[in-house]
């Protein structure tokens, strides 16, 4: 049974089942294993505890504006 692990700051229900979805039928599509064998584990990090580039994720967002 194939695994995918997605880890993202937390989501609304529906922006995960798109995920859910999505990621599922893109791995069906790339390795012609049917969509059903897959599983698929959403990890959600606060956004507190995320850093891009050696800063929390806030302020590296701040920076990119």
């Amino acid at each position: 049974m194939p695994v995918i692990t997605l880890a993202i700051s937390p989501q609304k229900k529906d922006v995960k089942e798109r995920l859910i979805a999505g990621l599922t039928a893109a791995a069906a599509e790339a390795t012609g294993i049917a969509a059903e064998k897959f599983v698929v584990f959403i990890d959600e990090t606060p956004r507190e505890n995320i850093g891009v580039g050696g800063l929390p994720l806030d302020q590296a967002l701040a920076q990119q504006k």
